[in-house]
């Protein structure tokens, strides 16, 4: 099947047709978001009267503080819908990163903590481990070996080199050994 190519003048007359539909829709819109608007606020926001009386004052007063406390709880709930949602998404995301098999490193921040702190975080604050490291190790007697002393007792090693030159030195090494 060989495909036929559309000319300009039909490409420019079809995508003219389209913007004059898309902008047709549009200005619906626009107009139904104006009539929405309007009956809401008619709704939500009737006219007001000016008081007379301060008790009347009062009244208005009070009316409009309960208006805001309700507006505010609205507010805070879908407040924590949205959190709520955010977190919902962050979880599904994850999720398909795990599926996919590409899984890109979270930043994390950096936290002082000290071992204690940490085993406590970890096990829980029913369990108290404290951690004193150098109760822990081994302690260590240094022992002084009698070679060692022999190094340091001898003294000048020009007087050790001449005590063991010649056949007597060497006499005197194997008397020593055995």
């Amino acid at each position: 099947m060989s495909e036929r190519k559309m000319s300009s003048s039909r490409k420019h007359q079809l995508k003219s047709l389209m913007l004059s539909i898309a902008k047709g829709l549009l200005e619906e819109e626009e107009s139904e978001q104006q009539v929405e608007k309007a009956r809401y606020m008619a709704e939500t926001c009737p006219p007001v009267s000016m008081p007379r009386t301060m008790q009347e004052l009062l009244e208005l007063c009070r009316e409009i503080h309960h208006k805001i406390d309700v507006i505010d709880e609205e507010r805070y709930n879908l407040e924590m819908k949205v959190n709520k949602s955010d977190k919902e998404i962050d979880d599904l995301k994850i999720k398909v990163q795990d599926v996919m098999g590409k899984f890109k490193k979270p930043v994390l921040k950096k936290v002082r903590m000290s071992a204690d702190a940490m085993l406590k975080a970890l096990l829980g604050s029913k369990h108290t481990v404290n951690l004193d490291l150098r109760a822990n190790l081994k302690q260590v007697k240094k022992e002084v070996k009698e070679e060692d002393k022999e190094l340091r007792d001898v003294g000048d090693w020009r007087k050790n080199i001449e005590d063991k030159a010649g056949m007597d030195g060497r006499k005197k090494m194997f008397e020593a050994e055995a």
